[in-house]
């Protein structure tokens, strides 16, 4: 398999929906820091860590869709990043089976590369 590196913050989401086409689960798990929480579903809590990032994207792999993110604001100071994005998620057939706009922390991996560590696809969580 191919290896992906977010050599960017804003280069994560399309190394996630590279991983994702080909059905690497191992590889989508190796965007995001140990420590990661992902706020999705948003009613729900969140998932947590490498076992929370593969729980929530293991419905997806038999699909094998494509990621689109399109990132416009990228503050990075150090190894931290703050990113908003416009995102969807694209059936091979065409069709979005969802769609949103993310709020994320990224952290620079062990690797060199950039993970997700707080993934907020619909933004971030209400309070209470």
């Amino acid at each position: 398999m191919t290896t992906h590196i977010a050599h960017q913050p804003r280069d994560i989401a399309h190394c996630v929906s590279a991983y994702l086409q080909a059905g690497d689960i191992d590889g989508i798990t190796s965007m995001f820091h140990p420590d990661c929480q992902i706020f999705f579903p948003p009613d729900q809590p969140p998932s947590i860590g490498i076992a929370g990032a593969r729980a929530a994207f293991e419905g997806f792999l038999d699909l094998r869709p494509e990621i689109r993110s399109e990132v416009f604001s990228e503050v990075i100071i150090g190894d931290i990043a703050l990113l908003r994005a416009n995102w969807s998620v694209v059936a091979p057939d065409g069709s979005i089976l969802a769609e949103g706009q993310s709020t994320e922390v990224a952290k620079r991996l062990d690797n060199g590369g950039w993970g997700y560590l707080i993934d907020c696809p619909y933004g971030p969580p209400n309070l209470g």
